[in-house]
């Protein structure tokens, strides 16, 4: 098997040589997303690294993680593509991911793929957070249902090493009363779990300890702010959002692009533990060497049997080695005994190739009713200088203008592929409730081509007339002075003979039939602070045409009162109300 690029890592400078060297090489063998990535905005291209950690507590809490990284084997030559696995290649051990660990991923993915198609995120990555988080949940060691067979807990996070988060769920999941510790396959603490606990299984169930539950919860949480997962610079802030360092970007980034080479399926409780994890059981904790600089020997900065990290040799010898630490005066390369690889030096094409112009496909203008879906998605057709279609790029649909209309997922923008025949449809566009008009601008990523944009418009949805209001029963409705009506009064609004939802109705107490003039004593209603109005608005029937009016009150006035309801339709309905003295107490 071909030598581990590095085993138990600490978080210092030997993390991030040896992660810079397995990203170099990922690199250099145009691993796909990457090297030839399209980062969208240039605006917000950034590399790996680059991007700045989020301000807010990360999801597990800054806790330990495994530091292990993908295997490398020794090429043929200085720059030549790394060993990753292939399809059902059993003798890849590193690339096995447990069968319900896999389908978690998977299922993850293509619930987020209805959900927040804009979001583009791919199962892989969280199988890279979730082989750097727990060794996936531990090589798999979890039941039918996808729950760990044993809990996998974090470090208490009492301040001592890690950040101070005193206990949120009363032990509920971390079985800790004082502090909180990480939870289960991805590692939520239990305060972010309260807000983005997922139930990916369908059992009705919000369990941490559930890899589908967890699996689906970081989906969420990676793709929330409207981030566009195959835009570099939103990658990189989501992978920081789990937890604030660079040397776990930097992981979580070179197991990325090696299950992005393939992976196969293994059975639940064979994968592959991470170095130290050597049991699935126990309590449970993490990997003491927790990677965060305490570990299981003293780290002395010399290098040791957990801190020697190898590294192929150019000249394609099967035999690995230390490197050298630096000189004094030197430009920190390892020392001449073993020099280390560096990858190829690549001048990148100054003008972008392949799209060249984008063109709308069916209709430019669209419109839609408040409240409803737009009949039409946005389409384009990417097409190079020749003409021809250009399959497989990337079309960025934003939503511009003050409007509350969105994509399927509820977003505001969304990246899609063009297919073969050159066309992109963004997800199906939803009107909101403010009336007006707004732009959708599609931009062809990372090319040069002119955008696109749809002239969109939401006109107010019309409102529901009533020709006819009935009530419903015929009880005479009556109270005493001081008190208030027993019985509750319900009517029905129909038009051309069928109920009718969402009618707005307007209840006035009147001084009588023949002069409908605004009464100001008798029966009354109370407004939303509690105020006596003998006017109501804003009343609307439900779904099945019906409104039942609030409690009407009674002063101390007795007679006989009338209510009047009407609709914009022209319905009117009067109630006669009488009331009567209260006796003297």
């Amino acid at each position: 098997m071909a030598p581990l690029i590095g085993r138990r890592l600490r978080k210092g400078a030997a993390t991030t040589a040896v992660a810079a060297a397995a990203m170099a090489a990922l690199t250099a063998s145009q691993a796909p997303g990457f090297a030839n990535s399209d980062h969208g905005d240039r605006n917000r291209e950034q590399r790996a690294g680059e991007a700045p950690a989020p301000d807010d507590t990360p999801i597990d809490g800054g806790s330990s993680y495994h530091t292990d990284l993908p295997p490398l084997v020794t090429p043929d030559k200085p720059g030549s593509s790394v060993d990753l696995p292939g399809l059902g290649n059993s003798t890849k051990p590193e690339a096995g991911i447990p069968a319900s660990v896999l389908a978690a991923y998977k299922k993850a993915e293509a619930a987020l793929r209805e959900s927040n198609p804009g979001c583009n995120l791919p199962w892989q990555l969280l199988a890279a957070i979730g082989k750097v988080e727990s060794g996936q949940a531990r090589g798999g060691n979890v039941d039918a249902n996808g729950t760990t067979v044993s809990p996998i807990l974090g470090p208490v996070l009492n301040g001592d090493g890690f950040a101070l988060i005193k206990d949120t769920d009363g032990g509920a999941y971390d079985g800790d009363s004082t502090h909180d510790r990480a939870v289960g396959p991805m590692q939520f603490i239990p305060s972010t779990w309260a807000s983005w606990g997922r139930d990916g299984n369908g059992d009705g169930e919000k369990d941490p300890n559930n890899i589908y539950d967890a699996a689906l919860a970081a989906g969420s949480y990676l793709c929330a702010g409207g981030r566009d997962l195959s835009v570099k610079a939103d990658l990189d802030s989501a992978i920081l959002g789990y937890n604030h360092s660079q040397e776990y970007l930097n992981t979580v980034l070179s197991w990325f692009e090696y299950y992005k080479r393939g992976t196969h399926e293994v059975p639940d409780g064979t994968g592959v533990l991470p170095s130290g994890d050597k049991s699935s059981g126990g309590s449970g904790d993490k990997d003491k060497d927790t990677g965060k600089g305490s570990g299981a020997g003293k780290d002395t900065g010399n290098g040791g049997e957990h801190d020697a990290h190898t590294l192929p040799k150019p000249d394609g010898d099967s035999e690995s080695s230390t490197p050298t630490p630096p000189a004094d005066g030197d430009d920190g390369t390892p020392g001449s005994q073993t020099p280390a690889p560096k990858p190829p030096t690549t001048t990148p094409p100054t003008t972008p190739s392949g799209t060249s112009k984008l063109t709308t496909v069916g209709a430019q203008r669209l419109s839609a009713v408040a409240g409803t879906n737009f009949a039409q998605s946005p389409q384009v057709k990417a097409v190079d200088a020749a003409g021809k279609p250009v399959a497989g790029a990337k079309v960025r649909y934003e939503i511009l203008g003050e409007t509350d209309a969105r994509f399927l997922g509820l977003v505001t923008s969304a990246t899609v592929l063009t297919g073969s025949d050159g066309t992109a449809t963004a997800p199906k566009l939803l009107a909101g409730e403010k009336a007006g008009a707004f732009t959708v601008r599609a931009t062809a990523v990372g090319r040069e081509a002119a955008p696109v944009e749809f002239a969109a418009t939401v006109t107010a949805r019309p409102v529901p007339q009533a020709d006819a209001l009935a009530r419903i029963g015929d009880k005479k409705l009556t109270a005493q002075t001081g008190g208030s009506f027993a019985d509750a009064l319900t009517v029905t609004a129909t038009n051309k003979g069928k109920a009718t939802a969402d009618v707005p109705v307007t209840a006035t107490m009147i001084t009588s039939a023949e002069q409908p003039e605004a009464n100001d004593k008798g029966p009354y209603f109370l407004d939303a602070a509690g105020k006596p109005v003998r006017t109501l608005t804003g009343l609307k029937t439900n779904a099945s045409g019906q409104l039942t009016l609030p409690k009407i009150l009674t002063d101390d006035q007795a007679g006989t009162f009338l209510l009047r309801l009407t609709t914009e339709g022209g319905a009117v309905l009067d109630v006669e109300l009488t009331v009567t003295q209260a006796p003297a107490s």
